[in-house]
């Protein structure tokens, strides 16, 4: 299994719109084929900063997402809301 971290950084009055196309899209996120949880996540002291976590059962699955029309179509419509470079990471237990 692969947990997944998704940092990222909005200008300030596009998070409402960020955060309406998240809760549209968060079902078919986690309904898609590989995907077991997904939660989104906001910094308590900075409030333009969330986080996407999510588990994935294999690298293979996450790709497959990465590569999905559900994925590139969330993506455009968030990407476009940054006010700072994405960061993401793959990780797994120890």
């Amino acid at each position: 299994m692969i947990k997944r971290i998704v940092k990222m950084g909005f200008v300030p009055d596009q998070i409402d719109a960020f955060l309406e196309n998240f809760e549209n899209n968060k079902d078919k996120i986690r309904n898609f084929d590989g995907c077991s949880h997904l939660e989104l996540w906001r910094d308590i002291n900075h409030s333009n900063q969330f986080f996407t976590y999510s588990y994935w059962k294999s690298e293979e699955h996450l790709n497959n997402y990465r590569n999905s029309s559900l994925f590139k179509s969330v993506w455009k419509n968030t990407k476009n809301k940054f006010n700072q470079k994405p960061e993401a990471w793959s990780i797994s237990e120890v």
